[in-house]
Parts: structure tokens; C-alpha cells; sequence
């Protein structure tokens, strides 16, 4: 049995109530439980929230919401290991006991289908690796990084790179921070995810960072653009 789950808690500060705000015309977290439906992957899309009206929203989207999230695994501070790992038993309580559970985060507006099938496809071939997830390339070389002070004057994070090529310098990635992949076993025993996992990897402009207002607005106005039939 697979299992998707969504952490989507009630909380949230730099953007209230961004899970279910309308993006393009649709509550955030529709994204989400759109593309692990689409996926045909799952046996069980749940959402794992402390939050009603998320839960009533995730339901009419065509999730499950069999369980509310305890209070403290529900604060600003709380990992997302711990979140899968109360999902999963609380899946297995129900006798859904699940051997690969993925972590789709609820904010994933550029989310497709088909990478949630890739990273699957990954893990499988990859019996070493308890997770898989995207990743996407740092736009600029982090080699060559600036450090700023206060009246404006800079200097080299790695002065030994000051004057190499960018095109000479090894590329560096970061997460996507959209899904991650898991075996049963490495959510339960809480093993991190960065340190035990292998990656695919995504085109910059299908990945967004939403913790702002302004990010709302860019990732809005990239997503219409991309995707003519979600404009509003």
C-alpha cells in the first residue's frame, strides 16, 4: 500500500491561512491533493491538519481527513518527520499499513504528477536510499557568493573562487521543497531525509518558495502564465 500525506496545519504566520487561500482560482492545497490523485499512485491521499475548516476544504477536494493532528506536533518549530510519522500509525491504527509513504507539501501550486512518479520510480531502483525527492539547481553559482556589509561594501564568501569561471564550477542544488518519498521504516525511525535520499531533479521555473506576499503574487503570475486554463 502507498500512502500520500499532506501536512497542512492551521498556523500559519507570514501568510494566514495560505493552505487554503485561493491561488488562481483554487484553495493552495487543492494543488497538492490534484496532482497525488492525478498520480493514480495512492491508496490513501490524507491530510494530516489541526485545523477544521482545512480539513473541510481538503474533504470537498477529495482527500481524507481520518485523524487530527495532535497540538504539539502542530507549532511554527515542529519537523516534517515526526508530522509522517504520527500520519503513518495513525494510518496503521485504521489498517492502512503503508510501505512507501510520500510527503506532499501542501503549498505546491507548480507540482506535477509526473515527478511524484519519477522520485517513485527512484526509490525503487534505489535500495540504499530510504528517501527520494526533487531538487533544483541554484541559479547563479553559490561559489561565488558575496558577502554585503552595511555601508554596502562586499567581499567573497570563497575568495578562492574569485576569479574561476562560473561555467568551471561545480553546480550546486537545493530542495524543491515539494514532496519527498519515503519507505516506511525511515519515517518511523525518523531518519533525515537530506542525508539518506536520492534526488531528481526540476527546471527552476516549475519550482516556488512561497513564505511572503510577494512570493504569492510571482508564483501566481507564473503559474497563470504557464498555465493558460487557470486564469481567472
Amino acid at each position: 500500500m502507498r500512502l500520500a500525506v499532506i501536512p497542512a496545519r492551521g498556523g500559519s504566520k507570514r501568510i494566514p491561512r495560505k493552505n487554503i487561500r485561493p491561488f488562481a482560482g483554487r484553495p493552495m492545497i487543492g494543488y497538492a491533493i490534484g496532482a497525488a490523485r492525478k498520480s493514480g499512485l495512492f491508496d490513501h491521499v490524507v491530510v494530516s491538519t489541526d485545523d477544521d475548516e482545512i480539513a473541510a476544504i481538503a474533504l470537498d477536494l477529495g482527500a481524507e481527513v481520518p485523524f487530527r493532528r495532535p497540538a504539539d506536533l502542530a507549532d511554527d518549530h515542529t519537523p516534517t518527520v515526526p508530522v509522517v510519522a504520527h500520519a503513518v500509525r495513525a494510518c496503521d491504527a485504521l489498517g492502512w499499513t503503508a510501505s512507501e509513504v510520500c510527503c506532499i507539501y501542501a503549498c505546491v501550486p507548480m507540482i506535477e504528477a509526473d515527478d511524484i512518479a519519477r522520485a517513485l520510480a527512484l526509490l525503487a531502483d534505489r535500495p540504499g536510499a530510504a528517501y527520494t525527492f526533487p531538487v533544483v539547481g541554484f541559479p547563479s553559482a553559490i561559489q561565488r557568493a558575496l558577502r554585503r556589509s552595511p555601508d554596502g561594501a562586499t567581499s567573497s564568501f570563497f575568495p578562492e573562487y574569485q576569479q574561476t569561471r562560473t561555467q568551471d564550477l561545480e553546480p550546486a542544488f537545493h530542495d524543491a521543497g515539494q514532496f519527498y518519498w519515503g519507505r516506511r521504516e525511515a519515517w518511523l525511525e525518523g531518519l533525515s531525509v537530506h542525508g539518506n535520499a536520492s534526488t531528481i531533479v526540476l527546471p527552476e521555473w516549475r519550482v516556488v518558495d512561497i513564505d511572503t506576499e510577494d512570493d504569492w503574487k510571482r508564483a501566481e503570475a507564473l503559474h497563470r502564465s504557464l498555465r493558460p486554463e487557470a486564469r481567472a
